[in-house]
């Protein structure tokens, strides 16, 4: 299985690197991409070497897509590529998993009218005017999306990621 994290400058360290070792833990084959090609800093000071641009990933090579937390997803989300690639994978029925800010990606996408989501408090409203139910609990699953509040959620966000991971058949969702 392969995974994709969109990552821009300004992620939330926690909700990039957590979930991406704990992908790999599981065997999963991680790919950070991101706009333009450069050495990336996060909200705290941390730096991270993106794999590819946005623009050359290919959406079918991929199972799952993860939109961490952090002002990078502002960014990410006035990137056509970033938003069609969301749009994509939301969609097509592959899995998608949003932390915090990332379902700002996905309302700029478009995808989230109707589903049931959690997200970061001070997006709440945002999730709500772009057809979106909002709920206050640390992870919501909705079809093939997960999503969960932030980086206090990451322990029960990565064991439920990893339960879905492991028999996504169980949840009628398509991978490969």
């Amino acid at each position: 299985m392969k995974a994709l994290i969109l990552i821009d400058d300004g992620f939330e360290e926690l909700s990039v690197y957590v979930p991406w070792m704990r992908l790999r833990e599981e065997g999963l084959d991680v790919t950070l991409a991101t706009p333009l090609m450069h050495a990336l800093t996060g909200q705290h000071g941390y730096r991270i070497e993106p794999d590819h641009p946005l623009r050359d990933v290919p959406p079918d090579d991929y199972d799952l897509l993860l939109i961490p937390d952090g002002r990078a997803t502002e960014a990410l989300r006035l990137r056509n590529e970033a938003v069609d690639l969301a749009r994509t994978f939301m969609e097509s029925g592959r899995w998608v998993a949003a932390i915090g800010h990332g379902p700002q990606v996905l309302m700029s996408a478009g995808a989230i009218d109707g589903r049931t989501v959690t997200c970061s408090p001070g997006i709440r409203d945002d999730v709500r005017n772009a057809g979106a139910e909002y709920r206050d609990e640390s992870t919501i699953l909705d079809g093939n999306l997960l999503t969960a509040r932030g980086a206090d959620d990451l322990p029960e966000f990565c064991r439920r990621l990893v339960a879905l991971l492991r028999s996504p058949s169980a949840y009628g969702v398509r991978v490969g």
